[in-house]
């Protein structure tokens, strides 16, 4: 990095700040910090809000250079299955629903839905504590992947650049709630596809690869058995199917993007939303996993072994100064939307859900305010501080942290949110037999698959590292099996009284969008 590209890193880190002290009148109350006031928001503010949310510095750095390398080509197809699962099919499933039951049982968190969808406030307390420790390591693999990326690219430490992006994070969050939040993401969002065709451009015209297009759908190792992959362009297909579920499907249920469909304006701003937000995903996501195959025919001496390390590497050495900013500041961009929402998410449980909710339940509108403000601060410190010391082990977790944070959350919630939107005869019990099951199951196989891929002779230790590196297979088995558990109980148990479901369900409401 030159002198120019720390200018165009300072500008934008100047224009964060701007929108912290543009919005910073949006977000007096709980409603303004949450959901951006009263009307919403439009269409494409909603579709970036999301689409950067989904796509952090973790897909860059951690995922797509890790299966990018290891699948080939194959591996746009978590691309395509981002946009077309992820974003397109979610959208239509849950946008609109989401948007009117929220709306008619008057909650803003994931664990006030839970509570108001199946009165009970022990639902509220559990899931409340199940997203506040579970975003953490998400929020952690954000970190890490940014640290990664600029201790390549430049002579700053990782752990400086962490704290810098923690602070600037911190202010617009601070200050402008999710209104600020999203007018950045929306900025942001630019930046990256400015950025992601920038970098697809320079890989593709270097002087390091003499292209040999047959080679690059040969596909690499196979990441799960770390055995020779033969699949070809087909990949390993338990791998590569695993990988396509937990990131496509995994976004159903996971409260930082369920949350952009509490604060959608209306009927017309959900279908902008939905083709926004797919072509957004569409570019992002597909760009991004074959600019992580392209690692396949660099030299090793360019790419190094560490799969974190592969992707900044590459754009060491193919982005000339000047453009080597503009790169930096769409990982930033990727980075800091994602940290945000996760922070706003965590923190809004925390003071909503647990602290209104149980702890001082006379609280004012304007305290609860300060303390989520305050928690939001708490959720981003210990974020960095996880990643730093990540930084200092061996193992790397980049995108295993981020996998078995989503894998969790959603295997938790994947069939009481769902199905809670779409099926009436949802029952409480069925949401605590998930809950608690998948927590149970995420653990479980963790150590079953540790043991297993180091032969159950391995130590405790790298049979929790080999657990890890599983959990893509892991979040999937644990979301199937959420939406099973939760069919099966809700069938053999009570269903909800009709005054549940008529708060839920109601079609009069006067709020709805038809």
């Amino acid at each position: 990095m030159k002198w120019i590209d720390y200018v165009i890193m300072g500008i934008f880190a100047l224009a964060m700040i701007g929108i912290a002290i543009y919005t910073r009148s949006r977000s007096k109350s709980v409603n303004d910090f949450l959901l951006a006031g009263k009307r919403g928001l439009n269409g494409w503010m909603t579709a970036f809000a999301y689409g950067t949310t989904y796509f952090s510095a973790v897909i860059f750095v951690g995922y797509a250079g890790k299966y990018g390398n290891a699948f080939g080509v194959s591996a746009v197809l978590i691309g395509i299955g981002n946009a077309i699962i992820g974003t397109l099919i979610a959208w239509l499933v849950l946008a609109k629903r989401t948007k009117n039951m929220t709306q008619r049982l008057s909650a803003k968190t994931m664990p006030e839905f839970f509570e108001k969808r199946y009165d009970s406030h022990a639902l509220k307390i559990v899931s409340a504590i199940v997203i506040f420790i579970f975003l953490i390591p998400y929020s952690a693999s954000v970190y890490s992947g940014i640290s990664s990326l600029f201790e390549t690219i430049s002579p700053i430490p990782g752990w400086a650049i962490m704290i810098i992006l923690a602070v600037i994070t911190a202010i617009y969050l601070f200050f402008g709630g999710y209104f600020a939040t999203a007018l950045s993401d929306f900025i942001q969002g630019i930046i990256m596809i400015v950025g992601v065709i920038v970098m697809i451009i320079f890989f593709l015209n270097n002087d390091f690869v003499d292209w040999n297009i047959s080679a690059l759908f040969a596909g690499g190792p196979n990441p799960f058995t770390s055995e020779a992959n033969k699949g070809g362009i087909f990949g390993d297909a338990v791998s590569l199917l695993s990988l396509v579920g937990l990131t496509s499907f995994g976004v159903w249920a996971l409260p930082q993007t369920i949350h952009k469909y509490y604060a959608i304006r209306d009927k017309k701003a959900i279908y902008q939303g939905i083709i926004v937000s797919t072509a957004f995903a569409l570019i992002i996501g597909c760009i991004a996993y074959f600019s992580g195959a392209l690692s396949y025919f660099f030299p090793q001496e360019v790419i190094g072994t560490n799969p974190d390390k592969f992707i900044p590497l590459m754009l060491a050495r193919v982005i000339p100064a000047g453009l080597m900013g503009i790169i930096a500041v769409l990982i930033l961009s990727a980075s800091m939307s994602t940290l945000s929402s996760v922070s706003l998410a965590s923190a809004s449980v925390v003071a909503v859900d647990l602290y209104k909710g149980a702890v001082n339940k006379k609280a004012g509108d304007k305290h609860v305010n300060w303390v989520m403000r305050g928690l939001s601060l708490a959720f981003i410190v210990i974020s960095v501080v996880i990643a730093i010391i990540n930084e200092k082990s061996s193992f790397s977790a980049i995108a295993y942290l981020m996998g078995i944070s989503w894998g969790t959350l959603a295997g938790c919630f994947m069939g009481p949110y769902v199905l809670g939107v779409l099926w009436k005869r949802v029952t409480k019990s069925a949401v605590w037999a998930s809950i608690i099951s998948s927590l149970v199951l995420t653990f479980s196989l963790i150590f079953v698959f540790g043991y297993w891929k180091g032969d159950w002779a391995c130590s405790f230790t790298d049979a929790i590292k080999n657990g890890f590196s599983c959990s893509p297979l892991i979040g999937v088995i644990c979301m199937a099996f959420s939406v099973i558990i939760t069919i099966i109980v809700s069938l053999c148990t009570k269903k909800p009284s009709d005054e549940i479901l008529y708060n839920a369900f109601d079609k009069s409401f006067e709020g709805e969008i038809k």
